[in-house]
């Protein structure tokens, strides 16, 4: 009897685990007086959310209308904003902890050419990093792998799950690549260039033909390069100057890849009518830097924003450099840097939301506050994309309430009790 009761006690235990860390929340939430940035550019005053099942069921202006909420988690945050989740696109969080340690870096497989390798399944889901993103309104990501040639395939994850399993959104959406730099400072970089741009098109090369031919002999490599001929997947260009840009983006066409997406674009300002004409999407490198050549104008970076929206660009903002996954907190402030330079507020937001979510191929699920889209957004005390105003109230990822805790936090409250700082 005692060893059927313990037996009970276990199930109801592990049950209890399973139901607070796996599943999400099935109860009606309602956010109830709350000024609504939708992400496509428009904002609700005065609006009221209704959260079912994980999904926005309702999103509206609130007016008179009466509301149940008996059976409802109930949130007045009049005076307060909302905001779809931020997504970072382009990032190795999650990936890497302390670079100076090998064993804690897996997002540079061996080799040059990986079109094979996944970044998802070195995805830590524990990272300490990943909670001062979520404190700062990021609640989604591209992880992306870096290094060599082709550098293999990127998975879009929440910044929520118990491993990498449960935090996975999209798998294995994009191929990345990094075409050869054309900018020579000495003989041998030019030698390495073109060595590594043949070693380049002759693998894709072969890669159509693979894909053409449909052989019943099994190549791992070749396997993944099979959807980018087919639309299925898409492929990230990696490249900032014009000569590249413009080299790797008319090759990749006429080999015959269907998707295409030019990540970093330092130059894209440079060529707009290009990208336009072959209409292709920009996911620009972090603005939060120098120009790459002494002549060019200071701010250049932050005016590019600006440039691609004018020309009819779809672009996004990532914070890939130096620093990048503790910087990506900071990700929302880039944006609003861009509405000191000519964008909108909400022109702005869709560089990190919906714009972002269009490129990686998931805006019929999330990136707007859009009846039917899931529950993924956050409550601030004031403007989000400024450093001031970003203070998270709230914050659901599918409709599930997270934890806004962080290890920096809990330091500051640390020697804040300590020292009696007021």
């Amino acid at each position: 009897m005692v060893k059927y009761l313990k037996f009970l006690i276990y199930i109801s235990c592990l049950y209890t685990f399973a139901q607070n860390d796996g599943e999400k929340i099935n109860k009606k939430t309602l956010l109830y007086g709350g000024t609504a940035h939708i992400g496509n550019g428009e904002v609700i005053e005065n609006s009221l959310i209704i959260i079912e099942n994980g999904i926005i069921s309702t999103i509206e202006r609130s007016g008179n209308l009466k509301v149940d909420i008996s059976d409802a988690d109930y949130y007045e945050i009049i005076g307060k904003h909302v905001y779809p989740g931020f997504i970072v696109p382009n990032t190795t969080v999650g990936l890497a902890d302390i670079d100076a340690v090998r064993a804690t870096v897996d997002f540079d497989e061996v080799g040059v050419m990986n079109p094979n390798v996944r970044s998802i399944v070195a995805y830590n889901t524990d990272s300490p990093i990943i909670p001062t993103l979520i404190t700062n309104g990021i609640l989604m990501g591209q992880v992306t792998p870096r290094g060599g040639v082709i550098s293999g395939l990127s998975s879009v994850v929440e910044f929520d799950g118990w491993d990498y399993e449960e935090a996975l959104f999209i798998e294995d959406e994009g191929l990345h690549i990094n075409w050869p730099n054309n900018y020579f400072y000495k003989e041998k970089s030019q030698k390495n260039y073109y060595k590594n741009l043949k070693i380049l098109k002759d693998f894709f090369e072969n890669a159509k033909v693979y894909y053409l031919k449909n052989s019943n002999e099994i190549d791992i490599k070749m396997e993944a390069m099979k959807k980018l001929f087919s639309g299925e997947r898409t492929l990230f260009i990696h490249a900032n100057r014009v000569k590249q840009i413009k080299e790797s983006i008319i090759f990749c066409k006429n080999v015959g890849i269907k998707k295409i997406v030019l990540v970093g674009g330092i130059d894209s300002w440079r060529i707009t009518d290009f990208l336009a004409e072959n209409n292709i999407p920009v996911i620009l490198n972090r603005i939060h830097r120098l120009p790459i050549r002494y002549d060019e104008d200071i701010n250049i970076h932050f005016k590019t924003p600006k440039i691609l929206h004018d020309a009819g660009i779809l672009f996004c903002l990532d914070y890939e450099g130096d620093m990048e996954r503790m910087g990506a907190r900071n990700l929302p402030f880039s944006a609003g840097n861009c509405v000191a330079f000519g964008l909108s507020k909400e022109e702005a937001l869709m560089s990190i939301t919906l714009n972002t979510a269009k490129i990686l191929g998931i805006d019929d699920k999330v990136g707007s506050l859009e009846k039917g889209k899931a529950a993924t957004l956050f409550v601030s005390n004031g403007d989000a994309l400024d450093m001031m105003g970003n203070n998270i109230l709230f914050a659901f990822i599918e409709g599930k309430s997270l934890d806004l805790n962080n290890m920096q936090k809990e330091l500051y409250l640390k020697y804040q009790n300590k020292y009696k700082i007021d």
